[in-house]
């Protein structure tokens, strides 16, 4: 798995202003896998 700092932390700046961000792209290309690790990172700040 391709660990991606990047989008994480872009994500996270974003919930900072807005409730609700959506990911979308393409069929197989890590949404989920993106989603579910940025609440393991945020979880863990908790």
């Amino acid at each position: 798995m391709i660990e991606r700092k990047h989008e994480i932390m872009g994500l996270k700046q974003l919930l900072k202003w807005h409730p609700v961000v959506g990911i979308v792209g393409a069929r197989q290309v890590g949404k989920t896998t993106l989603a579910r690790s940025l609440m393991k990172k945020i979880s863990s700040t908790l």
